[in-house]
């Protein structure tokens, strides 16, 4: 099983993917919302780091060391590595220069070709819109060379940064999304394993299946079994028509 030590770069051979690097706000944010990505990212061979920036200490199901015990154990089935970064605690994150930087610094060490981030839509826990925030000028600080707080580290430029969304009201309406096709076998089945993973929330309501029935129904638009909608932050790239497979609408 993977470490849960912070991932130290390495070179990258031309074969080998950049990592996948994903941010959440608190302990279970980034299974819920897009775990079901990490999975199908690890199965084929990306490396993925997830770093969480609270220890969920404002929520009313679970202790701080309870919730980090989930984290780990979600990050070892998910076949990620993780990190906890204490910035301004759960339900006081504020945006400030300083933590852009501070994450950037992460991008800078991970090194990374997507970022995953919580959507900015405001109607939804507040520390999630701020982290996308955080997270969208981290992108852009570190690939500034002469920033006097990163010099340190080179300056990277991620390939994309795509926005998650943990409900549907969080979900962008002024951004078409890409879907995750999630049908590849035991992906789904690791995707549960490490929602069920935060036992403490999961006691609580019934959020394993909440995030399944919209899966299911984005999956069920392109005829598939299930689907996670990504928001690109910037237009997507593509070398050509052959690497847009198929669009959404199936029937």
């Amino acid at each position: 099983m993977p470490s849960n030590d912070p991932m130290k770069p390495t070179p990258n051979s031309p074969a080998e993917p950049l990592p996948l690097l994903a941010f959440g706000a608190h302990p279970d944010d980034i299974e819920f919302g897009c775990g079901g990505v990490i999975a199908l990212e690890t199965r084929s061979g990306r490396g993925a780091h997830l770093v969480v920036c609270s220890g969920g200490e404002s929520g009313t199901h679970g202790s701080v060391e309870e919730r980090a015990a989930e984290a780990a154990k979600a990050a070892d089935i998910l076949g990620a590595t993780l990190e906890f970064v204490k910035l301004d605690g759960d339900a006081r994150l504020e945006l400030k220069a300083s933590h852009a930087i501070r994450l950037a610094s992460i991008i800078r060490r991970v090194r990374p070709g997507v970022v995953l981030a919580p959507s900015l839509v405001e109607n939804q826990h507040p520390d999630h819109a701020r982290l996308g925030r955080l997270v969208r000028d981290a992108a852009r600080l570190a690939r500034y060379g002469g920033m006097a707080e990163l010099k340190a580290q080179p300056p990277h430029g991620i390939g994309q940064l795509f926005y998650y969304a943990l409900t549907a009201e969080s979900e962008p309406r002024d951004i078409t999304p890409i879907l995750i096709d999630l049908s590849e076998a035991g992906v789904v089945e690791d995707w549960i394993s490490a929602m069920e993973a935060h036992a403490s929330q999961t006691r609580a309501r019934n959020y394993v299946e909440l995030q399944l029935l919209r899966a299911r129904l984005r999956g069920a638009a392109a005829n598939v079994s299930h689907a996670i909608a990504l928001y690109p932050n910037d237009p997507p790239v593509v070398g050509g028509l052959g690497s847009v497979c198929r669009g959404a609408r199936r029937f």
